[in-house]
């Protein structure tokens, strides 16, 4: 009599059968999990551009834009363009702004396990405001009166417009805001004294900038300083008192406004462009335009409650 044989046929395929569901739990977590995360940094900085934006349209004074810039932020930060991003918290006197992105997951493996889908979502703040301190570029400080007076409209007002202009320094402008002499302190030209380097000069608003004498830049400066900064917006110290002479000189600091720089002349080789300057002579100028603009360095300190001059900061909060 023949002894019958084990078989295993088939052994193998109920043992996948009996781990499909296992294999597949392992599976949603490594496939739609990692997938969930990806989401979840594409959100975040969603959230994170979508804040920063929000509080840049509120720093030129367009909060209303904020809600439209939150949602393409949104949308263009995550790879399939499906994202959700609101302003949930916008406060305008304390100049912060908070974004949330949001987003739905759908999942490939895990409606084995009963879960179809996961929302997904991410928050970022930032805040704004006006410079109450910081290093500006150019060692130059200009009065209030002398730029209402040279413009023809107050930048805190908002009534100057951006076309282009030649800034004279107060002894050649012909202002009459400080009298004959036409320099606001004896000695004092409207330079600055450089904190360190040339392009250093920290100052900070209802504080006293130290004045470098005479008509021309502080020594610490070289023609190439100042050639580097043409074509940057810089922030330009707008001073309301002065006090002391000649070294002994200073300004006191009332807000900063932001200048972009295009052309200069200091007299010899402090001009550009070389051969058509925007003044010349005995005469010192600047060239460019006032215009609203918004510094994401981390060069100035800021506040909602500074003087508004058209220079605003703007940070992500913690």
């Amino acid at each position: 009599m023949q002894r019958l044989r084990n078989n295993d046929r088939g052994a193998t395929a109920a043992i996948v059968a009996l781990l499909m569901v296992p294999l597949v739990a392992v599976a949603a977590i490594a496939i739609d999990v990692a997938a969930m995360y990806a989401d979840e940094q594409q959100l975040q900085t969603g959230a994170d551009a979508g804040a920063i934006a929000a509080a840049q349209d509120c720093a030129r004074g367009e909060c209303e834009l904020a809600p439209a810039t939150a949602q393409a932020m949104a949308v263009a930060n995550i790879n399939d363009g499906d994202a959700t991003g609101t302003v949930v918290a916008l406060d305008e006197a304390a100049g912060t702004v908070t974004v949330e992105t949001t987003t739905v997951r759908e999942h490939w493996f895990a409606p084995v396990l009963g879960i179809d889908q996961t929302p997904i979502a991410a928050r970022a703040s930032a805040r704004w405001g006006y410079p109450t301190g910081g290093q500006a570029m150019l060692p130059l400080i200009f009065s209030r009166c002398e730029l209402t007076t040279q413009l023809g409209g107050d930048l805190e007002a908002g009534t100057v417009d951006s076309s282009p202009r030649t800034i004279l320094f107060p002894k050649h402008s012909g202002s009459d805001c400080y009298g004959q002499s036409g320099n606001p302190i004896p000695g004092g030209f409207g330079w600055l004294r450089p904190s360190g380097e040339c392009g250093q000069t920290v100052t900070v608003i209802d504080g006293w900038a130290s004045s470098d004498t005479g008509n021309t830049p502080p020594s610490d400066c070289v023609p190439e300083d100042f050639g580097k900064w043409v074509g940057q917006t810089v922030f330009l110290p707008v001073f309301d008192d002065m006090s002391g002479t000649g070294a002994n000189g200073a300004y006191r600091v009332y807000g900063y406004a932001a200048f972009e720089l295009t052309s200069y002349y200091f007299a010899g080789q402090y001009r550009f462009p070389y051969t058509d300057a925007p003044c010349d002579g005995s005469d010192r100028c600047i060239g460019g335009r006032f215009t609203r603009f918004v510094d994401l360095s981390d060069d100035f300190d800021f506040s909602p409650d500074a003087p508004n001059l058209g220079a605003a900061v703007v940070a992500l909060t913690e």
